[in-house]
């Protein structure tokens, strides 16, 4: 009488079902590892063109509380919301809590100045109700985290800029760094202003 086959007397798979199992394995693992940064690199490109408007944002928005409020200028980014001249508060992309530094006048002879028709230096940009809007001539800037507005006396903003200071993959205006790529009101690619950083000015 024959004896019955147990688990243990089963021959195991034969050499080659294993070699092609650990293959395919590698293949899939080496196929991840390629994909990861890809992937990762896609979605810094979007994230960084997400800046780029929503910096743009800012910019528009502190143009239009100019031309509401002639010879003002907004002492916070929620005031803007507040005047309705941008459609919501957007949140740095690359923060860490999502909160901005902000480009603020420096507020030293030269820094900021209204430009007329013609000026050298200056332009009038053209406004939804037909009245032009004059570009001040901005010459320097001050950056301070947005923190730190309530320990600014008097502050003007004039756009925004990210708190991250990690290496871009996009290159905008020359720069390739997020906390370089400045959105303001008065910014003229061809002729950056001069940035003095929050802590480090002797006027605060």
């Amino acid at each position: 009488m024959e004896r019955p086959i147990t688990p243990g007397d089963r021959p195991g798979p034969p050499g080659y079902v294993l070699i092609i199992l650990m293959m395919a394995i590698f293949v899939m693992t080496l196929g991840l590892l390629v994909a990861v940064p890809v992937w990762q690199t896609e979605l810094q490109r979007e994230r960084e063109e997400e800046l780029i408007f929503r910096g743009r944002q800012y910019a528009e928005a502190v143009r239009i509380y100019v031309q509401k409020n002639p010879g003002r200028y907004p002492e916070s980014l929620k005031e803007l919301l507040d005047k309705k001249c941008i459609r919501r508060l957007y949140r740095d992309p690359f923060g860490r809590d999502g909160r901005w530094n902000v480009v603020l006048a420096s507020g030293r002879a030269g820094g900021l100045s209204p430009s007329r028709q013609g000026d050298a230096g200056g332009s009038v940009s053209g406004t939804a109700g037909g009245s032009p809007t004059a570009t001040p001539v901005v010459q320097e800037v001050l950056v301070a985290p947005e923190r730190a507005l309530t320990a600014i006396k008097s502050p003007r903003i004039l756009g925004v800029v990210s708190s991250s200071t990690a290496k871009s993959i996009k290159i905008y205006n020359d720069q390739e760094s997020h906390d370089k790529w400045l959105f303001f009101f008065g910014l003229d690619p061809q002729k950056p202003p001069k940035v003095v950083y929050y802590g480090q000015d002797d006027r605060d």
